[in-house]
């Protein structure tokens, strides 16, 4: 019987979400990570023993380990683990047995899009009676956190396809928003991503729910042999859920005609940017009403919802300059954050990029050099290594000469400081600046604002 669980990488946002759970429901937690945290400091405070760094003698006392994707072979605790014959699940097979303990499950997947659609369906649940347990990617402040430990009634969460783990989970409703060729270091190609995505839809059973976007070119590929119920959303094809008549107000924001097969249509603005969230919020939409929830509470939800800490986030201002941050690190999200800006800038729009891992730079080379057409000026930060080591492959530099061959405004500059100068420098009233990545980027807006602060007493 396990009643001592320790999390290797225990301040990642998804390990934390877990260790949240497990402290509530009596087990005896520890962890370990690399750094301290936010997010560190606050499960200290909830019960759990959290050390800085990674060492055999951790693990004392534990009779399960989970580990994250990130988390090396070699990692000692790892390696002490099953050297004692304690068993241990990488973070994906948990998840998948947690689940199974819920009435109903609703995993969210897809390239792009799964935090704010996971969050606009979490808004929406968590106005209704259902008393979700919900596990996000990232901070919603609707719940708190990252984190809502509801009934056993139902569990909502975030499923990443990365290294197939999608295909460990078995929801009673699964929602695919897309499928683009991306984490291409375990991918062979995108046949390998969308194979992947139809053994997944294959795992729901002819009482499950599929919710997949139509507008996207493979989704015909995955529901064909499908044997659950398939509830389809778009914009430029026939679908369930639709959205007709799209329109833009003055700060950006979607305006459109929602209008759900034989059910009637009904006018909604939404209260954050871009053409992608109305495709998030038809996922939304559609999963919340195939559970019963009144298209009045939906609807107004929708509407209330204002989106997540790092997507498309308002930092703070200096002066007349907007300063935002957005989790953006894929070419379609870019595109798809810049496109979303230029509707509501009236001067410049400024991106600082910071890459996120070099196989992801280097493989998506050419994508990337064509995601930045609509900024006016581009800042190329470091790429981020995240779980990977530089060998050398790739660097920002050649992402900056490729966004020149294509006519952008782009430069490189190696460090924060140098980029916080540059922006000082250069940028006007008016201006809006976003950064943009998946890694620790979002500290330069901060880096800005607290210094105009200091400057201005």
């Amino acid at each position: 019987m396990v009643s001592h669980v320790h999390l290797i990488g225990i301040g990642g946002i998804s390990m934390s979400g877990l260790a949240k759970i497990l402290l509530k429901e009596g087990y005896t937690v520890s962890g370990s990570d690399m750094n301290s945290s936010l997010i560190i400091d606050k499960l200290k405070n909830q019960g759990a023993n959290i050390y800085i760094g990674h060492k055999k003698e951790n693990i004392q006392g534990a009779d399960l380990v989970i580990y994250t994707d990130a988390i090396s072979n070699d990692n000692p605790e790892l390696l002490e683990a099953k050297k004692n014959g304690i068993k241990t699940l990488d973070r994906g097979t948990f998840l998948g047995k947690l689940m199974k303990k819920y009435d109903r499950s609703i995993a969210v997947s897809g390239t792009h899009g799964k935090t704010t659609t996971t969050s606009m369906l979490a808004t929406i649940l968590n106005k209704s009676s259902l008393e979700p347990t919900i596990l996000l990617g990232g901070e919603l402040d609707e719940i708190g956190g990252n984190v809502k430990i509801g009934s056993k009634n139902l569990i909502l969460t975030e499923a990443c396809e990365y290294k197939g783990n999608i295909l460990k989970y078995q929801p009673t409703m699964a929602i695919i928003l897309n499928m683009e060729e991306d984490h291409l270091d375990y991918f062979k190609n995108i046949d390998h991503i969308v194979d992947t995505f139809k053994k997944y839809a294959n795992n729901l059973d002819g009482n499950g729910y599929l919710i997949i976007n139509i507008d996207d070119k493979n989704a015909y590929k995955v529901i064909e042999d499908s044997k659950c119920n398939i509830i389809t959303f778009g914009i430029n094809n026939k679908a369930d859920y639709a959205a007709e008549n799209i329109s833009f107000t003055n700060e950006g924001y979607p305006k459109f005609v929602l209008n759900i097969k034989d059910k009637g249509k009904f006018p909604i603005t939404l209260n954050v940017m871009g053409i992608h969230n109305v495709y998030n919020s038809l996922a939304s939409i559609a999963a919340a009403h195939t559970y019963n929830i009144p298209i009045e509470v939906i609807i107004n939800s929708i509407q209330y919802y204002k989106g997540t800490h790092r997507r498309l986030e308002t930092k703070g201002y200096i002066n007349g300059i907007r300063i935002m941050d957005d989790y953006a690190h894929h070419p379609t999200e870019i595109k798809a954050t810049i496109n979303a800006l230029k509707k509501s800038t009236l001067q410049k729009l400024w991106c600082v990029f910071q890459p996120h891992t070099y196989s992801r730079t280097k493989l998506l080379l050419e994508q990337f050099s064509e995601s930045f057409y609509e900024a006016d000026k581009v800042i190329i930060a470091d790429i981020y290594a995240s779980r990977e080591k530089d060998t050398g492959i790739i660097h920002s530099r050649k992402l900056v000469n490729s966004l020149k061959e294509k006519n952008v405004d782009a430069i490189y500059l190696k460090s924060f400081e140098e980029i916080k100068n540059y922006l000082f420098d250069n940028m006007e009233d008016g201006d809006v600046l976003v950064t943009m990545g998946a890694g620790n980027i979002y500290k330069l807006g901060e880096l800005m604002l607290e210094e105009s602060k200091k400057e201005a007493i």
